[in-house]
C-alpha cells in the first residue's frame, strides 16, 4: 500500500467518477446523466453522508468531474494551487471516523455537507498526501491513444498504463497489426540483393 487505504479510496472513486465521461467510459457515451446511475457509483465506493438525490446534485458533481480531470492532469506544484484553493474555500471540519465495516478513517467534511462539497475537499485532503509522498506521478492518463480515462497507477513498478484491460488489449492489438502490416510491407519488396 503507497497510502493510507482512505486515500486510496478516494482516489479510487475519484477515477471513477473521472471514467463516466464520454470518451473516458466504456460505452464511449457520459455515463452520469441520471440520478440512478450517481447513486450506484457512490454506493460501489462506500460513500456515506448526506445525498440529496436530485437533478441539481448530479449537475454539481458532474461539474466536479471536469474540476478533478483538470486538476489529474496538472503537475505537482501547479497540483497544489489547485489542492491550496479548495482548502481555502470550503468548510472544513476534519474527523476521524468508523462506519460501514471500515476501521478508523478521515472524513475531511461534515457528513451532512453537499456531496459535491464533500467530493471536492475528500479528493483535497487525498492529494494533500499524493503531493507530501511525492506520487502525484501515480495519477495517470490512460495511455491508448483513443481513450480520454485516467487510472491510479498503485503497482509496485509503476508500470499501469492504462484504464482498463479493455484498453490495454485494444492497444496491443493495434500494435500487433501495425507489426504485421509492416512485415506484410517489408516481404512484398523488391530484392535488391547482391548478384542482381
Amino acid at each position: 500500500m503507497h497510502f493510507a487505504y482512505d486515500t486510496e479510496d478516494v482516489l479510487e472513486s475519484d477515477v471513477a467518477l473521472m471514467n463516466t465521461a464520454p470518451g473516458a467510459s466504456r460505452s464511449g457515451e457520459d455515463e452520469l446523466v441520471t440520478t440512478a446511475q450517481l447513486r450506484a457509483l457512490l454506493e460501489e465506493h462506500g460513500w456515506s453522508g448526506r445525498f440529496d438525490r436530485d437533478e441539481h446534485e448530479l449537475a454539481e458533481v458532474r461539474e466536479v468531474r471536469g474540476e478533478l480531470r483538470r486538476v489529474w492532469a496538472l503537475d505537482r506544484d501547479a497540483m497544489v494551487d489547485a489542492v491550496n484553493a479548495v482548502l481555502d474555500t470550503t468548510e472544513l471540519a476534519p474527523h476521524l471516523a468508523r462506519h460501514d465495516g471500515k476501521d478508523w478513517h478521515l472524513h475531511a467534511s461534515p457528513s451532512d455537507a453537499p456531496l459535491a462539497a464533500r467530493l471536492r475537499l475528500e479528493t483535497a485532503f487525498a492529494l494533500v498526501d499524493v503531493i507530501r509522498a511525492d506520487e502525484t506521478d501515480r495519477l495517470r492518463e490512460c495511455g491508448a491513444e483513443d481513450c480520454d480515462g485516467v487510472l491510479l497507477d498503485l503497482s509496485r513498478n509503476r508500470s499501469k498504463r492504462f484504464c482498463s484491460q479493455r484498453c490495454a488489449n485494444r492497444t496491443n492489438m493495434t500494435a500487433y497489426r501495425r507489426r504485421q502490416a509492416s512485415d506484410t510491407d517489408t516481404d512484398d519488396r523488391p530484392d535488391s540483393g547482391a548478384g542482381a
